[in-house]
Formats: structure tokens, C-alpha cells, sequence
């Protein structure tokens, strides 16, 4: 599912994520599974990770950035 994380567009559906994506060849790698609900929205505030839920709630989980360096594999940056 394809996530668009600009702090304003909400996600339509509860949705499990592990890692987050860039156009650019990048990922997000989450330290735990988060779960993401209807309405909450994302965003990159610097290095970091921010989500914003739905009741105005402001999250930060931990993760670690990494380059994506071939079809579904990590390569740690």
C-alpha cells in the first residue's frame, strides 16, 4: 500500500507497517511493528519519524534509515 507521508493526507484503512519506503531508494525500518488506524497521518519531521493520530496524538517511533540496494533487500547506511 503506498503511504504518502506529508503530515496532512490521513490513511484510508488500519494498516501494519514495518518499514516506509522513499520514491528515492530509502527506508524507514521501524524498531517494532506499528500499527497505523484510520485517519492518522505521517511524517517526516528531519530523520524522524512522526505520526499523528487521529485525536491529535503525536507519536514518535524509534527506527533506523537504510538504502534499498536490490529487490527487497537492506543495505544498512
Amino acid at each position: 500500500m503506498r503511504l504518502i507521508a506529508d503530515g496532512t493526507t490521513p490513511t484510508s484503512r488500519l494498516v501494519l507497517v514495518k518499514d516506509l519506503e522513499t520514491d528515492d531508494g530509502y527506508a524507514f525500518e521501524l524498531a517494532s511493528p506499528l500499527f497505523l488506524d484510520t485517519g492518522d497521518r505521517i511524517d517526516f519531521e528531519g530523520e524522524d519519524l512522526v505520526v499523528v493520530r487521529a485525536n491529535g496524538e503525536r507519536l514518535s517511533p524509534a527506527g533506523d534509515w537504510s538504502t534499498r540496494c536490490g529487490p527487497g533487500s537492506l543495505c544498512h547506511q
